[in-house]
């Protein structure tokens, strides 16, 4: 005989309701939000996760959406099966209608991705019964605001995974380990540590590049049924990050913050002339300020030489390369680094990002083998990698501006903006040598200076087969500005439907829309 789930039962009436009745002022969710009075709520008795079935048919009742507890930009289809996410990138936390069973596995197609977003869908459980959770307390990101909290566990789909059309299989078992698989492929360990001694939801956060979601039947695979093949952390190779991947992950916490000013007596000095490849060094500005060194906290595998400016390959496998710059980087100002060496016949190039953990709260044992895993931290973590071939005495330039886009300038020619950063609070700026960089130097920085930045707003990542289709439908041609950040990523359309909504900002810099205004292209 399957296994059915009764409906989950109420408080009976009488004295135990009463008493509830009289607390009902006092009543928090399961977050620590309170109640509206129109919440929806329930109560059930202490339940426990449903032993694992045999092998064939489980007769349960479908898996869908919890048809209230959602984020705010979560539309859902009537079936309660198909969620998309309407505007913004975040703000999209759903949940499983039911608990899930040790080994059940919930199965999700990919329906819409949208390009212009880093970071992806993040997976996971909660023994919070989401009925018991007010929407109006879900926090914009599951990773890292519920992940922080006492009952939830979640972590960041990596986003080569996350392509339209693909199949995300994710399930737990009995031990509370966490597994996924993609389309046919082998299963990986995802995480662990989940309690299973107690009821569990499953969460979905619909974020960045993944735009929809649909839910597809649950399947049920006792591990007797499994091949030992199934449960491996090692990658199949057909799923292995492509090294040429211009963005590894970015995982955009809520980190609002308030700005901070940093006063930092910096000196400044002429650029030395032996420190530079004379053919870019008319590139720079005639001077640069020198205040700007790599932190003393590094990976094992790498070396700070010549007063801290200069980072160096020390070993072979290039397994733990991470350097951090000594202080966070100032909005609008160019960091200037210069390959030092590089070996062409060496696979692979130079990653960087920005962070808001400040390096000398880190122990050398806090960093990893694989930078990417840094996206699983509390704090926020941008990672992306040049492209572009990278030479000996080729030099760099990093800007973030007050919009909190990251720019890449290569030889002083523009690479436009490369990731949006949330630049509300200090970031400082790192580095990891990989492949064909061995040595890279600090050159200085360079306040408020020009990085060949594009003439228009419109970013050259955003650009190609479908840099002219608007960035909601994908249908119609880009012919509206937000005003006032300028951005032109939207038709009419969907400019005029995004401006109604409450809090509407741009889907390119998240800016608050103060209006849109309609061009008309010469012919």
């Amino acid at each position: 005989m399957g296994i059915r789930f009764s409906s989950i039962p109420t408080l009976p009436r009488g004295g135990q309701g009463r008493l509830h009745r009289a607390r009902h002022h006092h009543l928090k969710d399961s977050i620590g939000g309170s109640f509206s009075a129109s919440s929806h709520r329930c109560h059930h008795k202490q339940k426990h996760c449903l032993p694992i079935p045999q092998c064939g048919t489980l007769s349960i009742s479908p898996l869908l959406f919890h048809p209230h507890t959602k984020g705010s930009q979560i539309i859902m289809d009537t079936t309660q099966k198909a969620v998309k996410r309407q505007a913004s990138f975040c703000n999209a936390i759903t949940f499983s209608n039911r608990p899930i069973v040790i080994y059940e596995q919930i199965r999700l197609k990919i329906t819409k991705k949208q390009c212009c977003w880093s970071g992806a869908l993040r997976l996971g459980f909660t023994s919070k019964d989401p009925s018991r959770i007010n929407p109006d307390t879900l926090p914009k990101y599951a990773c890292p605001d519920l992940v922080s909290q006492s009952g939830f566990w979640a972590k960041a789909l990596p986003e080569e995974f996350a392509n339209e059309g693909n199949i995300i299989a994710f399930w737990v078992d009995k031990k509370g380990r966490v597994f996924y698989r993609v389309n046919d492929s082998a299963a990986m360990l995802f995480f662990s540590g989940v309690r299973t001694a107690e009821p569990l939801w499953a969460l979905i956060d619909v974020y960045g590049l993944t735009r929809g979601v649909q839910l597809l039947d649950s399947e049920i695979i006792p591990p007797d049924c499994l091949r030992p093949r199934s449960f491996t952390a090692i990658r199949r190779p057909s799923l292995r990050r492509e090294t040429e991947d211009t963005r590894l992950s970015v995982s955009l916490c809520d980190l609002n913050l308030q700005e901070e000013t940093f006063h930092v007596t910096a000196t400044t000095c002429p650029i030395p002339q032996n420190s530079l490849n004379s053919q870019h060094s008319h590139l720079l500005p005639s001077q640069l300020e020198s205040d700007l060194r790599f932190h003393h906290l590094r990976g094992p595998h790498v070396k700070i030489l010549d007063d801290q400016t200069v980072a160096r390959l020390e070993h072979a496998r290039e397994e733990r390369t991470l350097v951090f710059t000594s202080r966070p980087l100032r909005i609008n100002e160019t960091i200037f680094v210069k390959i030092n060496k590089s070996n062409a016949v060496r696979m692979g190039t130079l990653s960087y990002g920005v962070t808001s953990c400040d390096p000398s709260t880190l122990r050398p044992s806090d960093l990893p083998y694989n930078p990417e895993s840094l996206v699983d931290r509390k704090e926020f973590w941008a990672i992306c990698r040049v492209v572009v071939p990278l030479q000996s005495g080729d030099i760099l330039g990093f800007m973030v501006n007050t919009d909190g886009e990251l720019h890449l300038s290569h030889n002083g020619a523009s690479t436009g903006m490369q990731v949006c950063v949330d630049c509300s609070q200090p970031l400082w700026m790192f580095f990891v040598l990989h492949g064909a960089v061995m040595q890279i130097r600090l050159l200085g920085t360079a306040p408020n200076s020009p990085i060949s930045l594009p003439e228009s707003p419109i970013s050259p990542s955003i650009s190609g087969p479908w840099g002219d289709e608007c960035t909601i439908c994908y249908e119609n041609m880009v012919d509206t500005v937000i005003y006032s950040c300028g951005h032109m990523c939207l038709c009419y359309s969907c400019g005029l439907k995004l401006k109604k909504m409450a809090n509407a900002c741009c889907p390119i810099c998240r800016r608050a829309i103060k209006d849109i205004i309609k061009t008309y292209r010469s012919t």
